[in-house]
């Protein structure tokens, strides 16, 4: 081979390395500055001027050019597609670029909390889905809405189970509840169905239940103890009498101390006043208390007061005399520490 062959060969290698690096270094090595995973949020109203200022609080200037590029190429300012994505240490630009081009979201872990209100419910969901608040909230209150999933606007809040769903980002308020009644009549299998049934009572009704027996107790142990007493108040007709209840009806949480005078509340929440159930949850109820109910304890107690040692706990009672001593207690450890 020819000297002046050899050295254009040799420079054409050379070339071709060079181009080969340099497109490696901008579109395959690592976008991440650092290399903790970061999720990219882009809205619908985000542009590709502000797409490029979102990502560049992460990435490394020369991926940036390498995503530039390739955004140019495709058109990507016409075909931006709102979502969170995740880019991870190992993504070059290349690879982050196909990701949003594709729309292949990263989805997130979404908790429904044990809340006391509709309005507490959708402010905590939306502070992870970009869904707004206000219109969650509107259609959790909206008759017609709550119907098409088998409820009204007292009894939606039983179609909530605690816990934590896996879902996009973007899901849209009707994609969002779809899933909560999908994974409520998941919840609702057979077995428990079976179980509500011999209470002779409906989910809705397990569920409302259980909202009183997570406002009344904390402590594991004594829930289904709780709940075995006002099943057998709900037996002999009586009145439940559940304080929390009278703080539903008043819609004062902060209220610490049930006085005489606000047992009078005319509000059908209210269950010194108003035999039965009260016409829905006065919250989201936890999934333990659900259990609490269809698992229930049988005993033979009908009356409960707090523990006067403030430990959260509660002494029961089967006659009334039991109870107001228990009562007296309770209400003289109250006056000690002046909680009005």
């Amino acid at each position: 081979m020819k000297k002046p062959i050899k050295i254009i060969l040799a420079l054409v290698i050379i070339l071709a390395l060079s181009l080969f690096g340099i497109h490696y270094y901008y579109l395959n090595t690592p976008m991440l500055k650092e290399s903790e995973t970061q999720y990219l949020y882009i809205d619908r109203d985000d542009n590709i001027d502000s797409v490029y200022t979102k990502l560049s609080e992460f990435s490394t200037p020369h991926s940036m050019k390498g995503f530039k590029v390739l955004a140019e190429w495709k058109d990507f300012a016409s075909n931006i597609k709102h979502g969170r994505y995740e880019v991870r240490d190992d993504m070059g630009a290349r690879a982050v670029f196909n990701t949003l081009y594709r729309s292949e979201q990263t989805p997130l872990n979404v908790p429904i909390p044990s809340v006391r209100t509709l309005d507490r419910l959708a402010g905590a969901v939306s502070k992870k889905l970009e869904l707004d608040s206000l219109e969650l909230l509107q259609a959790l209150t909206d008759s017609t809405v709550c119907q098409k999933y088998g409820y009204n606007v007292q009894t939606i809040a039983s179609m909530f189970i605690p816990d934590s769903y896996n879902m996009y980002w973007t899901v849209t308020v009707e994609e969002f509840l779809d899933r909560m009644k999908k994974e409520n009549d998941k919840y609702w299998n057979d077995e428990r169905m079976g179980k509500a049934k011999a209470l002779g009572m409906t989910p809705i009704e397990v569920s409302t239940l259980a909202s009183i027996v997570t406002e009344e107790t904390r402590a594991t142990q004594e829930k289904p103890t709780v709940a075995g007493l006002y099943i057998n108040r709900l037996k002999k007709g009586m009145l439940l009498q559940s304080d929390p209840t009278v703080k539903f009806a008043m819609q004062d949480f902060a209220v610490r101390r049930i006085l005489n005078r606000m047992l009078s509340t005319d509000n059908p929440y209210n269950t010194y006043k108003y035999k039965g159930l009260p016409p829905g949850p006065i919250r989201i109820p936890m999934k333990e208390d659900l259990e609490a109910v269809l698992n229930y304890e049988h005993h033979d107690y009908i009356y409960m007061c707090a523990k006067e040692d403030f430990s959260g706990t509660h002494n029961y009672a089967r006659t009334e005399a039991e109870h107001l001593a228990n009562a007296r207690r309770y209400h003289q450890a109250l006056n000690a520490k002046g909680i009005k």
